[in-house]
């Protein structure tokens, strides 16, 4: 996401849901760089624990992630299953399981509109580490990145963990992988012990207990209305995309960063950002792909139909407007 997948591309871009201005001065705050965007963490300290021993766990879940699924990383296990010859068998590691399994049933469950092999697509259009940022791709090698993309050409057994690669396969979790960082940084603190806090990844966050006073972690999501939406994260996780921070031009001409798997061509409708609530931040951040992509009436139908808290807002003139699902929290409406 995260976001979409150009989450992971350097300099990041501005985050659409971010915490509300500093809770009392009993919390502690921790912060640091990631997958090409920041994070950040405040957290209850009640047994004080040495900052650098909680820095030293986020850093560790984040760099578990980085180096298993970073396209960015040129050894990363995912970077190297790409380069991998046809017909070769990987055993994934656990935490590249849990995201494979992820993807593949949001894949299956909307027709393809998530896709762990849409890489090549993703660099056509001039996005991610194998970017062609030369203009608009050409007719030709569209066609060849469609003939290596299809998640239905990975032979991924999810009850072993293993996937096979049909050769020329690129795999690419942006559109997942960071939610799912959220959810690995989050295991990492509560081992230490830590119960109440509030993690974030380049504007994907995760509330765990409560923040002192007993109330609910508060973000704030930016809709592009007047009044933004506030909601309360007690023990749930947000994620948010759109092209409205992240697009590319050429000649006049403006692209979303999201690719839709099914067409190989950047969405073209009027959605500008989904935001979803769900208790994992990898779901979460799975969904908000999966909406984006469907668009603000098929994604609006999907969403419903699978129980999804989510928030649409669509490019109006001359103003957004919004739309929730029946799932999405009552006091949020506003």
């Amino acid at each position: 996401m995260g976001l979409s997948f150009s989450t992971w591309c350097a300099g990041g871009y501005a985050n659409a849901a971010v915490p509300r201005p500093a809770d009392p001065a009993s919390l502690q705050q921790l912060a640091g760089q990631t997958m090409g965007t920041t994070w950040s963490l405040r957290f209850d300290n009640p047994r004080m624990l040495p900052l650098a021993t909680v820095r030293a766990a986020v850093e560790g879940a984040l760099g578990v992630v980085v180096a298993q699924m970073s396209h960015w990383e040129q050894d990363s296990d995912i970077s190297r299953i790409n380069r991998a010859p046809a017909r070769s068998r990987h055993v994934l590691p656990k935490e590249f399981a849990e995201v494979m399994r992820c993807a593949a049933s949001w894949a299956a469950a909307s027709g393809g509109a998530i896709d762990p092999t849409v890489g090549p697509l993703v660099a056509c259009w001039g996005f991610g580490p194998s970017a062609d940022e030369s203009g608009l791709p050409s007719a030709q090698a569209l066609a060849a990145a469609r003939s290596q993309a299809g998640w239905q050409r990975l032979a991924f057994d999810a009850a072993e963990g293993s996937l096979t690669q049909p050769g020329g396969v690129a795999l690419d979790l942006s559109g997942i992988a960071k939610g799912f960082a959220v959810d690995h940084g989050t295991q990492a603190l509560r081992a230490l012990g830590l119960a109440d806090f509030l993690f974030e990844i380049g504007g994907e966050l995760r509330g765990v207990g409560r923040r002192p006073g007993r109330q609910p972690w508060q973000v704030q999501v930016d809709t592009g209305l007047a009044a933004a939406q506030r909601i309360a994260l007690a023990d749930l996780a947000v994620a948010t995309s759109g092209d409205q921070w992240h697009q590319r031009a050429h000649e006049g001409k403006r692209w979303s960063h999201t690719i839709d798997p099914r067409t190989g061509e950047p969405v073209a409708h009027a959605l500008a950002s989904v935001t979803v609530l769900h208790a994992q931040c990898m779901e979460a951040d799975a969904l908000a792909t999966v909406l984006t992509v469907l668009g603000p009436d098929e994604g609006w139908n999907f969403a419903e139909q699978h129980g999804v808290a989510a928030l649409f807002v669509s490019h109006g003139n001359p103003s957004p407007t919004m739309r929730a699902t029946s799932d999405w929290p009552a006091q949020a409406r506003s």
